[in-house]
């Protein structure tokens, strides 16, 4: 530990699997750290809903960094699609952090939470890669707009961050299909996302954290 970001606010969204680890890590750094989730109890925003953002805008005052790492995965063939899980996955990677930037006074940085099916498409993922790519252009046109706040997004790989719980399958097949032959860690992602809150010069940038995958 070594303090990097003591005296800073950070505002992780998505409470689950890396936005604990991320705000776990922030706050061993020195950060004040607020987890905002739609779920009850804590503090409440729904990236559905702007109010909600609002509220907490309001309620949270200026913050030195907000980390969005929500989701809402609707991984379904085209002619499966369900149009309310379509709308939510784009309020959760792109509408949402949009609100955010509208609503909350950000003094140094922005960081979305973007994904490596962004860039590999495939079927029954169309939802999920669309809302990771645009997650990595909403970064590169908000830096424009919030400047000098900087505004950059990281594209995970396959990490094992508990979500793959179950399924040891896609973990080892990840594995094979890295350079460094093996899966991401939490450990990977919050060690880069401490790096990304701190580096000054870099914004408007996706940093793609995948193992050198090919």
């Amino acid at each position: 530990m070594n303090n990097r970001l003591a005296g800073q606010t950070v505002l992780v969204l998505g409470g689950r699997h890396l936005g604990t680890a991320i705000a776990d890590a922030a706050s061993a750094e020195g950060a004040k750290v607020h987890v905002a989730s739609h779920r009850p109890g804590g503090l409440h925003i729904d990236l559905r809903d702007e109010a909600t953002i609002a509220a907490a805008a309001d309620e949270l005052g200026p913050v030195d960094h907000v980390v969005n790492t929500a989701a809402a995965p609707h991984a379904v063939p085209v002619r499966e699609l369900d149009r309310d899980k379509t709308v939510d996955a784009f309020a959760a990677k792109v509408i949402g952090p949009l609100l955010l930037a509208k609503h909350f006074t950000i003094r140094r940085s922005l960081l979305l939470f973007s994904g490596q099916v962004g860039w590999r498409p495939a079927r029954g993922s169309v939802v999920t890669g669309v809302t990771n790519g645009a997650a990595a252009f909403a970064a590169r046109h908000l830096a424009a707009e919030l400047a000098p706040v900087r505004v950059n997004a990281l594209s995970p790989g396959i990490i094992d961050s508990g979500v793959w719980d179950g399924k040891p399958d896609v973990l080892a097949n990840a594995a094979k299909r890295t350079l460094v032959g093996r899966t991401g860690t939490v450990a990977d992602v919050t060690d880069t996302v401490l790096w990304m809150l701190q580096a000054e010069f870099l914004t408007g940038e996706t940093i793609h954290l995948e193992g050198g995958r090919p």
